[in-house]
């Protein structure tokens, strides 16, 4: 095997009937005794209840990191457990199986996180459905879904958001057509959608034109400009997805001195009211520049609210376009940010 390079992306509580491990260890595969064991993409569930195979996990990745020069590992499993049975265990203790796999998981990871400490690993919430605080000791950040289509994505993170930070939410901009819905978004509202995660780009540089590059371009120095916001910031969700036709979010720096709001229209409707969000977390008593140019209150900009213009969005304001708006304090900040 010629070394790594880069990203690696393995499935290492997987194995493939024609495969050398299960040639050699089929018990090691969570089956029911007597029954024909399920095939998922092609693919069986690993015991990892057994330290045995947490060893010879362990092993062959070491043995790939040690290899090349690798700095990122985003760890996949693409399937759900099924037959949870453990032909290691008698029957009276298969109740301890599904536990006794997800340690084996962790110890799994702990060794390697341990033994390459600078590798940056990322875990996959739809391999599996994990996306928990024992994966997030180890995984600091998860592949929220493979459902990049921006329209989708802001449910995703809207409902993502409310338990977990943005600094563990992996967000990409992705090709249109959309893989998944088939639908095509704007590129400017890709990115915005992205913006509030952890930002990256799965797609082909080389299709774009060169107006989509110099939009690209332009929207990776934002997300460089804004990324201590998404790490460090407190978030707000300030219009729900699930609940109309926007929605809307925003980040706000610990001491409050800048701010930066997301907002997206899905669907245009006919006599719309004036779009109007009211942004939070901001001081009442500070005055904050929009944009570079006008500037407003906190206490108006929290109550009364930012009027969007639809000719300043993205796609010029119709379906599935957005606005980002950059908020900095101005004067001097005369009481406790605390």
């Amino acid at each position: 095997m010629a070394p790594a390079q880069g990203p690696w992306i393995p499935r290492p509580e997987m194995v493939n009937p024609d495969s050398d491990l299960y040639r050699a260890h089929s018990d090691w595969i969570l089956c029911a005794p007597g029954r024909t064991p399920s095939l998922s993409r092609n693919q069986y569930v690993l015991d990892f209840s057994r330290p045995e195979v947490v060893d010879h996990l362990y092993a062959a990745m070491e043995s790939i990191l040690k290899g090349g020069d690798i700095s990122y590992v985003k760890w996949d499993m693409n399937r759900y457990i099924t037959e949870c049975y453990s032909l290691a265990l008698p029957p009276q203790r298969q109740g301890e199986v599904y536990h006794r796999y997800i340690l084996g998981v962790y110890a799994l990871y702990e060794r390697l996180t341990s033994a390459f400490p600078k590798i940056l690993f990322e875990s996959c919430a739809s391999g599996g459905a994990r996306f928990d605080p024992g994966i997030l000791y180890y995984a600091p950040q998860t592949w929220t879904s493979d459902n990049t289509d921006a329209v989708e994505r802001l449910k995703i993170q809207y409902g993502t958001s409310l338990v977990y930070p943005l600094c563990a939410m992996s967000a990409h901009v992705s090709e249109v057509p959309n893989q998944q819905v088939g639908r095509t978004t704007d590129l400017v509202t890709r990115s915005q959608v992205a913006l509030f995660g952890v930002y990256g780009c799965e797609l082909d540089i080389g299709a774009l034109s060169g107006a989509e590059k110099d939009i690209l371009r332009a929207q990776i120095s934002i997300a460089k400009r804004y990324r201590h916001l998404m790490q460090t910031g407190d978030f707000y969700r300030l219009q729900n997805p699930y609940c109309g036709s926007a929605c809307a979010w925003m980040v706000v720096s610990r001491d409050r001195s800048e701010a930066l709001v997301g907002y997206y229209r899905l669907l245009v409707r006919a006599n719309e009211p004036w779009l109007r969000v009211r942004l939070r977390g901001l001081r009442a008593e500070w005055d904050y520049q929009m944009n570079g140019s006008a500037v407003y209150g906190g206490d108006l900009l929290m109550s009364a609210g930012l009027v969007i213009n639809p000719e300043q969005m993205s796609a010029g304001g119709m379906d599935f376009s957005s606005v980002l708006f950059e908020l900095r304090v101005v004067g001097e900040m005369h009481c406790d940010a605390n």
